[in-house]
């Protein structure tokens, strides 16, 4: 798919697929997502580990996440959300860019409620015929969705 784009550490990532634009930081859709509606929160700046982002930039991307978060939890009729960040490869890291999960949760979405964060560390690393990632198409229809929330048409400037 041609058309503008933003650098996600070692990828690149349609504009397609982002719903929310602040000045500092970026929300899209997950390729493989967790659970419906586990989305992500990044600084459009690519930094890999959380400790060097500016205080700018730490303050945005929270604010970000503090925005996305009320509607992702509603508009996929969670009742609570796990939020996290796996800052370095011992943490679960895979993409070498700053970045926030969102999960919205509901009551047993998981036999033991901890078992979201197995599932965190091991989402975008399975292969085989259950390892399905989102197509283009799948993630730009769920971001078009999102993005309504927040009035948000995306370019890459």
């Amino acid at each position: 798919m041609a058309g503008p784009s933003f650098k996600f550490g070692q990828h690149v990532l349609q504009a397609s697929c982002v719903f929310f634009k602040s000045r500092l930081s970026i929300g899209f859709v997950n390729r493989k997502p967790v659970v419906p509606g586990h989305v992500l929160v990044s600084p459009l700046r690519v930094v890999e580990r959380f400790g060097e982002l500016s205080s700018e930039e730490v303050a945005d991307l929270f604010m970000a996440t503090q925005t996305i978060s009320g509607v992702v939890e509603k508009h996929f009729k969670g009742t609570s959300l796990t939020v996290a960040i796996q800052d370095g490869p011992e943490a679960g890291q895979t993409v070498k860019h700053v970045h926030v999960h969102i999960l919205p949760r509901r009551s047993d979405d998981f036999p033991q409620n901890d078992d979201v964060y197995e599932a965190l560390d091991k989402h975008d690393k399975e292969m085989g015929e259950d390892a399905r990632w989102r197509t283009e198409e799948e993630m730009a229809e769920e971001a078009s969705v999102l993005a309504k929330y927040f009035n948000c048409q995306v370019d890459s400037s």
